[in-house]
């Protein structure tokens, strides 16, 4: 990312930039300011913008070799495409070789590096992953947003609020501009504020039904599971999500047993840094023959759902009466 901001600021620019992983508010944003920087503002005909599966790869090659009119460059954006998870290789020949006069932007949400259009795009420009921030960069970026509005956050509303609405950037953009109403008259924003206002993300609701299991807190956990049915959430979703929990808990306790650090942990599930340390806190209570005790009589009980042999609501909250007995 500092390198785009100094290709922004120098006004030297690589003739491929390649944006991708999985914070769509990160890639959006400096797709933006890439492309401002490059057009100076102005997407006029020396800009062409194409996105989906079904974009042309030869539409997009001759237009990339079209001479910009009366401009330095033609600037070109292609993204969600899909080139650069199962290999374009025709579009990967022209990135070894793209014109002089062409800046070819690039934005994916997935990628394979092990694709010929990848090391294309990598070996010609400019290949930049917009993975989830650190808990860090987080703050300052709540902070920014906070003190644009003329007001401040206390450190443990900060906490909450992560907590609850992270580490999707655009979900905490939303979560943001609803507290900021919700304290129009307010200079500083207080636990109370979040907790009122804040949605709280389904993950992290199956996420304290967990705890609650693990405690021993059956009423708890029933609460929660007919808060997210209130929700209209899906027994069916709720249960892939309780299965998602118990395999990242199995996976975290075996990698922490191995003496794997937060870090290595964070890389290897997905995970953001500053949520690994809750995992980690949250598998301690369980053992690793537990959990997978648990993945298996999910499976029956999803098994049971597709065979009619009992309802989804019903199938998911014997599953909590026994996690929890």
């Amino acid at each position: 990312m500092q390198r785009i901001a100094s290709d922004i600021k120098t006004g030297q620019f690589h003739k491929v930039y390649l944006l991708y992983g999985k914070q769509d508010y990160l890639r959006r944003q400096y797709r933006d300011n890439l492309v401002k920087a490059l057009t100076g503002g102005e997407t006029t005909m020396n800009y062409t913008y194409y996105e989906g599966k079904n974009v042309s790869v030869t539409e997009v090659i001759d237009q990339a070799e079209t001479l910009p009119f009366f401009a330095d460059r033609r600037v070109i954006v292609v993204e969600n495409t899909g080139w650069f998870k199962t290999s374009e290789d025709t579009f990967a020949d022209y990135l070894e070789g793209v014109c002089d006069t062409t800046v070819m932007v690039c934005v994916e949400s997935e990628i394979n590096k092990r694709t010929r259009t990848y090391k294309a795009a990598d070996k010609a420009g400019l290949c930049v992953e917009f993975d989830n921030p650190s808990e860090d960069d987080l703050r300052r970026w709540i902070w920014k947003k906070v003190a644009q509005e003329n007001k401040k956050i206390s450190d443990r509303a900060l906490q909450v609020f992560i907590e609850m609405t992270g580490p999707d950037m655009d979900n905490m953009q939303k979560e943001l501009e609803k507290l900021f109403c919700y304290c129009l008259e307010k200079e500083v924003i207080e636990v109370g504020d979040v907790e009122t206002i804040c949605t709280r993300q389904i993950a992290d609701q199956v996420f304290n039904m967990i705890n609650a299991m693990a405690e021993k807190k059956q009423r708890q956990a029933m609460d929660l599971y007919y808060d997210l049915l209130a929700l209209k959430v899906p027994p069916a979703r709720i249960l892939a999500l309780i299965v998602r929990q118990f395999n990242l808990l199995y996976q975290v306790k075996a990698m922490k047993g191995k003496g794997y650090d937060d870090k290595t942990i964070a890389s290897h599930t997905g995970l953001g840094p500053w949520i690994v340390r809750k995992y980690v806190n949250q598998a301690s209570r369980f053992q690793k023959e537990y959990l997978l005790q648990a993945l298996e009589d999910c499976a029956k009980t999803d098994y049971a759902f597709k065979t009619g042999k009992i309802t989804d609501v019903l199938g998911v909250e014997l599953l909590l009466v026994q996690f929890s007995s």
